[in-house]
């Protein structure tokens, strides 16, 4: 097993959809619609004007991993001065890949591009499986967010 480290690109984008929706199933969403023509259109927006990054984790001609981080920008406020922030999403290795560290790379890997475009936070909506990971990296735990739905 020789694990390389790319860049998503429209390339991989059908395989990258699929691995996401996969995910979201793996975290027990409800599926009331097709996303994959919404997925499409996010992300072929946002990776042309680079405020989405992937970066994949393939063995072979296979991708096993993968990691996403979106960039938003908000009023500064004072634990984030740029008002730069990025989201994660998208982070999943496949089954019998995971416990090998992928995980941990790719995320260093898409954290250090939020350092280059500037953000002053990065941050994530957890699975439980993933809690472990942030943690281990240096993410804190923030009791103050919250969501309304619409």
């Amino acid at each position: 097993m020789d694990i390389q480290y790319k860049k998503l690109t429209v390339k991989e984008l059908d395989t990258f959809i699929d691995m996401r929706i996969k995910q979201l199933r793996e975290e027990g969403a409800q599926e009331e619609i097709d996303l994959k023509p919404g997925l499409r259109y996010y992300y072929e927006r946002h990776m042309a004007n680079g405020t989405f990054v992937s970066w994949l984790a393939v063995d072979g001609n296979k991708i096993v991993g993968t990691s996403g981080i979106s960039f938003v920008e908000k009023p500064p406020y004072f634990a984030c001065p740029s008002g730069k922030m990025g989201l994660l999403s998208s982070m999943f290795t496949e089954n019998e890949y995971r416990r090998l560290g992928i995980a941990k790379k790719l995320l260093a890997k898409v954290v250090n591009e939020a350092k280059i475009y500037g953000c002053g936070t990065v941050q994530i909506t957890a699975s439980n499986m993933g809690v472990l990971l942030y943690t281990d990296f240096g993410f804190k735990k923030n009791d103050n967010f919250m969501q309304y739905k619409l």
